[in-house]
């Protein structure tokens, strides 16, 4: 609400109706040290005219994507978003609903749900998908845990490819349950295979593997050998979980075509502002086989007395639901208005729309790389593939170039050592489809200038 009235006459009621005589009285059990003892250093009441330009004044000072031109990314990015998907999520019935547990008043929030399950799976090439989660990282923490689950073992393996933060969570996770996360270098922006094999090898250090955890393209924006990764985790018996980027599955072949047994993901790239990291939403997707320890909420289509299709929440392994020993998580909800917003952008581009965005972004990114490349003291990190993202070696520290691009405007990458200190000279960079050609030689002038 942008604005609610208190009255003196409206506190006095309040007071009496509490049974307290002044605001002093109602706050009199806050010891007086920890109480502030001057007033707010506010100006004085402004008409609400003056208030709104000053308030514009204040967001001025910060940097935000109306002002800069974005080459970040890391796990959040700059993609167009049609002005269509905005329209539809601020409708009143989408945009203050509360959770769809009564199918008869809430057909509309349900079937929005199933039809965003059903462009998961076709995007995918999975099974069955959920009604959305926390976010990426919650969703790959998640699915550690019903690989272990699934399988009876207590071993983790995943990448160090994989999203920095994404393996936190995924280490907290496992704290809290007691299991072991073993994390497998890379090499030239890959996961080192010879070392893959390793941690899986029979009596390696942490035992059975439960589960192999990748991420495609990874975090460098590399593309990962995943038709091998998943020969090598099923020849032990164990699940494979690939964290896939859902703009790139425009173009790149689907986890479920080279046998993942659990796509999951950060789905903010599907109309969804970046807005300074969240609120987000995560993807779940699995095979048939693990459709009942899928967490959350999955949206089932069903038949009604009268014979009309309807939509009811369906196969809730949460521990609302089910006894606490047989619950696969405690995730009790969903990001069902950042989820409905992929929904609307998946439906308005299209199969074409979606590969003519991904196109866009390989072949810019391509183009940003050759350019940077081609700079006095800059040069490619890595020599694997690479889909809209890549990294470049800087004659000048990262961070530096950050915070002088963004002084003319650009936001130039994000500086690499903040997560991997071996690579503290390395910038990596994002181009989507919304950046230009323009937009680009400008990053490589910038970037030539600070070098």
């Amino acid at each position: 609400m942008d604005f609610i009235p208190n009255t003196d006459r409206n506190r006095e009621a309040m007071l009496r109706a509490i049974g307290v005589g002044s605001l002093e009285e109602l706050f009199a059990d806050i010891p007086p040290e920890a109480r502030l003892d001057r007033p707010l250093r506010l100006p004085e009441p402004m008409a609400e005219l003056e208030l709104q330009q000053h308030m514009l004044e204040l967001a001025d000072k910060n940097a935000h994507l109306g002002h800069l031109v974005c080459f970040a990314g890391a796990g959040i990015y700059d993609h167009y978003i049609p002005a269509v998907v905005d329209h539809v999520i601020s409708r009143s019935e989408f945009y203050t609903a509360y959770t769809p547990y009564q199918p008869e008043v809430s057909q509309a929030v349900l079937q929005s749900i199933f039809e965003y399950q059903t462009m998961i799976c076709e995007l995918t090439g999975m099974d069955v998908s959920q009604a959305s989660h926390y976010d990426g990282a919650t969703a790959l923490a998640e699915a550690g845990l019903i690989g272990c689950s699934t399988t009876g073992r207590r071993h983790m393996v995943v990448s160090s490819t994989v999203h920095p933060e994404y393996r936190r969570v995924l280490h907290t996770y496992a704290a809290g349950a007691d299991l072991k996360v073993t994390e497998v270098p890379y090499r030239d922006g890959v996961t080192d295979l010879e070392a893959l094999e390793r941690a899986l090898a029979p009596g390696a250090e942490g035992g059975e593997p439960a589960c192999l955890l990748v991420q495609h393209p990874n975090f460098f924006g590399c593309l990962e050998p995943v038709a091998d990764m998943a020969q090598l985790i099923h020849g032990r018996g164990g699940l494979f979980v690939v964290a896939a980027s859902p703009i790139s599955l425009g173009l790149l072949t689907p986890p479920g075509a080279y046998g993942a047994d659990m796509a999951v993901g950060e789905g903010q790239a599907l109309g969804n502002v970046p807005s300074f990291g969240g609120p987000t939403f995560g993807y779940f997707a699995v095979t048939e086989k693990l459709v009942r320890r899928l967490p959350g909420r999955v949206v089932g289509q069903t038949v009604d007395s009268r014979g009309q299709r309807g939509f009811v929440l369906t196969l809730q392994t949460r521990e609302q639901h089910i006894r606490r020993e047989k619950a696969t998580s405690n995730i009790c909800s969903n990001e069902a208005l950042n989820a409905l917003a992929a929904t609307v952008y998946l439906a308005t581009l299209g199969k074409r729309g979606i590969r003519e965005v991904a196109e866009l972004c390989l072949k810019k990114a391509h183009y940003a790389r050759d350019a940077i490349a081609a700079l006095p003291g800059f040069s490619p990190a890595f020599g694997a593939p690479f889909f809209m993202e890549f990294a470049v070696r800087c004659p000048c520290p990262p961070a530096e170039l950050v915070k002088r691009g963004t002084a003319k405007g650009m936001l130039p990458g994000v500086a690499l050592g903040r997560f991997y200190p071996e690579l503290d000279d390395c910038l990596l960079v994002a181009v989507t489809e919304k950046r230009s050609r323009v937009q680009i030689d400008a990053l490589a002038k910038v970037l030539e200038g600070c070098a």
